[in-house]
């Protein structure tokens, strides 16, 4: 395993997907607030949920960011590295819409108390987060700790597992975003 590869492959990810969700916000306020025929959530309500989603993930990777630098300092990380395998395959589900079922809980659910360009603004500060945690652990001890994930049962996950889930939970919402655009479109 690679683990300066797959770090990058991450922040790569990671790049890719918050470059594509802060165009939401450029938007018109036709796009951002169309509620779509299925009476699922409007584009501004989406982002909203996507910055809530990541505070609350960002909560779990600090704390395990700490514990596995911590762990660093007594486990053997270069064991931990050469035995890691990543499954792509059950983690890619989860950045697609509609994959499986997934009930979010009630305190990720958008409020609307938050205008867009706050939103924006925290989001941002939300990346730059997301990178600081893969610059502290930039030799493979993100390996060192492990939380349950019972998202689409992902079981016991690593601190880059849990960055690499933040990424791909806000690409699934842009597929969803692009969904409602296109009924605006239509209309």
């Amino acid at each position: 395993m690679d683990i300066f590869r797959y770090i990058q492959d991450i922040k790569t990810h990671l790049k890719l997907t918050f470059d594509e969700v802060d165009g939401w916000f450029e938007k018109d306020k036709e796009t951002l607030n169309h509620q779509p025929s299925n009476g699922g959530w409007t584009v501004q309500q989406i982002l909203e949920h996507i910055y809530l989603t990541n505070f609350y993930l960002l909560i779990l990777i600090e704390k395990g960011a700490k514990k596995a630098m911590k762990n660093s300092l007594n486990l053997d990380l270069e064991s931990e590295i050469k035995n890691y395998s990543f499954n792509k395959k059950n983690f890619d589900r989860v950045g697609e819409h509609g994959a499986f079922e997934w009930i979010r809980p009630e305190h990720m659910e958008p409020k609307g108390e938050l205008g867009p360009d706050k939103i924006r603004s925290l989001m941002s500060q939300q990346y730059l987060l997301c990178l600081h945690y893969l610059e502290v652990m930039k030799n493979g001890e993100g390996l060192l700790y492990k939380t349950t994930m019972t998202v689409n049962e992902l079981g016991k996950i690593n601190v880059y597992e849990y960055i690499y889930f933040l990424s791909l939970h806000a690409q699934r919402h842009v597929t969803q975003m692009k969904k409602n655009e296109s009924e605006t479109i239509k209309n």
